[in-house]
């Protein structure tokens, strides 16, 4: 395994620098480390492969906006990289500034940070002899960037240039990207930003926890007899943060987890009343339960949900191989999804979004391919193709060492066939997100029918307007100042300690909306 040291020399830029690397070396074991000093003098970089030293130093010269990288091998030095500037007024900002940036000293230093980003792609595609699908951009949202210079009054080829050349993004990531922006901004076009909000509702009891997972989730069998305990403290809180609102307008809601088709019938008919009560679903322009889990899905429940103005569903069977079931414990059959599926349309669901991962453990193209074919003869309509992402809470990476000869396949003829089949079940990219650690370095996409996208989805990867989350867990984001800025408010994250500490909970929500909103 490559072992690979970062010394810090200045902690500017840190996590960008770390993300990119590791975007490198998915596998290597990484050590950091901080060296202080009184004079800063750039970051420095030290890799470790099979024995071999090697060292990266970028440099910062202030006031002249030059940013160089350098690889240094023992005594030699090859310099692989210089960069300057157009704009010599280009100087450092440090994040170590506790006052507010100015706004022209934010776009300085974005500027400082795409440079650094730039320069060590390069040496890093010149160390690995290899390229990123989405080169140097190391965050979550590449659709939003686009959006970003669309909105601007950027034309579409002009976008497709800067993300080329400024973020090295492969010319067929860019032009998804920008695809998926301008559909965004059709979607959401009469979405009232400035006054209208969305509201998540996270119920974390599953029936069982997939080897992948990291979300706030819990066993149900094990957590049983504290569901109406936890519902108790969610209605408080639907209650409490509704008044807050008052005033805006409620444009979605989205049920997710977990699995919220682990509560029972009159559980989910509770929770869906005290949030109509309470908010009111007047003028909702999509009310999303997220079912997931086929073996959660009943008959009974879905009629409960019937009786609320519920427009969106999901079954969610990731694959459609019974071995990786097994593997990744869903424990439920490929059998149950497809009878699950079946009865939500028995039963009036029109709007049916399926989940898909690729890249689980031991599956192939050929069994990928085999999963669109299932998929598509159950004709759902939208399609959400996650590439599997394993973080540090999944059992998956803390039990590696259990799993290290099973094979993680994921590249861009899978992805391309996972397109070709969203197209061939008449389907588009309707959103786009990607997470740390994703095999094959690629993205998720959301696949949709003419008026079937998930509006929720757009605008919690967009960012552009409040997110107000209740129950464990929930991160509700506040978006003000006409979406220039964001401030998060969260829950905890164990049941036991929400349901304590609900009180805290509504506080944290009240201080927050108030300040900021």
């Amino acid at each position: 395994m490559c072992k690979i040291q970062i010394l810090f020399l200045d902690r500017e830029f840190e996590h960008d620098i770390y993300e990119l690397i590791k975007a490198f070396y998915p596998e290597a074991e990484f050590c950091i480390s901080y060296e202080e000093e009184e004079e800063k003098c750039g970051t420095v970089f030290r890799i470790e492969r099979s024995g071999e030293d090697c060292q990266i130093k970028f440099k910062n010269e202030e006031h002249k906006g030059v940013c160089q990288a350098s690889i240094i091998k023992g005594q030699s030095k090859d310099a692989l990289v210089s960069l300057q500037e157009q704009n010599e007024k280009t100087q450092e900002c440090s994040v170590r500034s506790t006052g507010k940036r100015t706004e022209e000293e934010m776009e300085l230093r974005k500027q400082n940070k795409d440079s650094i980003k730039y320069a060590l792609y390069q040496v890093l595609v010149k160390m690995t002899e290899k390229t990123l699908p989405w080169g140097n951009l190391t965050g979550i949202r590449p659709a939003k960037l686009a959006m970003g210079m669309i909105e601007s009054g950027m034309k579409n080829t002009e976008v497709a240039k800067e993300m080329r050349e400024r973020y090295l993004v492969s010319p067929k990531k860019a032009a998804l990207a920008i695809t998926i922006a301008n559909r965004e901004r059709e979607i959401l076009k009469n979405i009232d930003y400035e006054k209208g909000y969305s509201l998540y509702i996270g119920i974390p009891f599953c029936p069982s926890i997939c080897l992948y997972c990291s979300f706030s989730s819990y066993p149900l069998k094990q957590w049983q007899a504290k569901t109406d305990l936890y519902l108790d403290a969610l209605c408080r809180e639907i209650k409490a943060v509704s008044s807050m609102m008052k005033g805006r307008k409620l444009d979605t809601v989205y049920i997710g987890g977990g699995t919220p088709t682990t509560l029972s019938p009159e559980q989910l008919r509770r929770l869906l009343h005290e949030t109509g009560e309470c908010f009111g679903y007047d003028g909702v322009e999509e009310f999303t339960v997220e079912a997931g889990r086929p073996d959660s899905i009943t008959k009974e429940k879905l009629l409960a949900m019937r009786e609320f103005p519920v427009s969106r569903i999901s079954v969610n069977p990731q694959t459609m191989n019974q071995i990786t079931l097994d593997i990744i414990g869903r424990r439920h059959t490929v059998e149950e999804t497809k009878n699950a599926f079946c009865l939500a349309r028995e039963w009036g669901y029109g709007n049916i979004n399926m989940d898909l991962i690729v890249g689980l453990p031991g599956e192939d193209i050929t069994m990928v391919e085999n999963t669109l074919n299932e998929v598509e003869a159950l004709g759902p309509d939208s399609l959400t193709v996650h590439s599997l992402a394993v973080k540090r809470a999944a059992r998956l990476n803390m039990f590696r060492d259990q799993y290290q000869e099973m094979t993680f396949e994921n590249n861009q003829e899978i992805m391309d066939m996972t397109m070709t089949a969203a197209y061939k079940m008449g389907m588009e990219p309707y959103y786009l997100y990607r997470q740390k650690n994703m095999k094959g370095n690629f993205e998720n996409v959301g696949y949709a029918k003419v008026d079937k996208a998930g509006i929720y989805n757009i605008l919690i990867m967009e960012e552009k307007q409040p997110i107000i989350a209740l129950g464990a867990g929930g991160s509700s984001k506040l978006v003000f100042d006409h979406g220039k800025r964001i401030e998060r408010v969260e829950n905890v994250k164990d049941v036991s300690t929400y349901i304590a500490r609900i009180d805290e909970m509504i506080e944290r929500k009240r201080s927050g909306i108030e300040t900021w909103l």
